[in-house]
């Protein structure tokens, strides 16, 4: 996979906060660099953020751009790393929210792991689509109109999810897959869809 260099050319947005669950950012970042992509961390703020291990604290990141910086038109896919308070976080900053939903307008690939998957609801882009998280956000998914499986890997028309950092190596196989295909045009199509456009 990463002696391919299927991603060259390719710019890779990473968008995370405080709480990050650490190897959910450093290890699809380490795929997207090693398959040739240049990769971004996006944050709500400049600086640093700071990752965890579980609940334990970890190392912290320094931030490329803000929120607030960057238009999703200069990327080429985007990546949530999950952690709890990361997502939470996220999803309650309208800017974040409307950068992310602006990759399923254009049919941009997506990867979300763990409770990555909060920002996506936030964003009612999970109408309609068939994806995995962390198990305790499979109501939540249901709710908001996804229909929830058990599988260390999801693929839906460019939206690529995983449960949590058991299913890295799945993961990071298949988001360096989806990044290389580019766009999906069947994914803004499902997003119509589902909104009624």
């Amino acid at each position: 996979m990463a002696s391919k260099r299927t991603l060259l050319g390719k710019k890779i947005a990473f968008l995370a906060t405080n709480g990050v669950e650490q190897v959910e950012l450093t290890k699809p970042w380490e795929a997207v660099i090693a398959a040739g992509a240049e990769a971004h961390l996006v944050s709500l703020e400049g600086g640093t953020i700071q990752g965890v291990n579980g609940m334990d604290t970890g190392d912290t990141f320094p931030v490329d751009k803000t929120v607030d910086e960057v238009m999703a038109a200069d990327y080429d896919g985007l990546v949530l790393p999950g952690g709890v308070a990361n997502p939470d976080k996220l999803r309650m900053n309208p800017r974040a929210v409307e950068f992310t939903r602006f990759f399923f307008e254009r049919g941009l690939p997506v990867a979300a792991i763990c409770h990555g998957p909060w920002l996506l609801i936030e964003a009612d882009v999970v109408r309609g689509r068939t994806v995995t998280s962390y198990p305790s956000l499979q109501t939540d998914i249901r709710n908001a109109g996804g229909t929830w499986v058990d599988r260390e890997v999801q693929t839906d028309k460019g939206l690529v999810t995983s449960r949590n950092p058991d299913d890295l190596a799945a993961f990071c196989q298949k988001i360096v897959e989806e990044f290389a295909e580019g766009v999906h045009p069947e994914q803004a199509e499902k997003m119509r869809l589902a909104v009624g456009v």
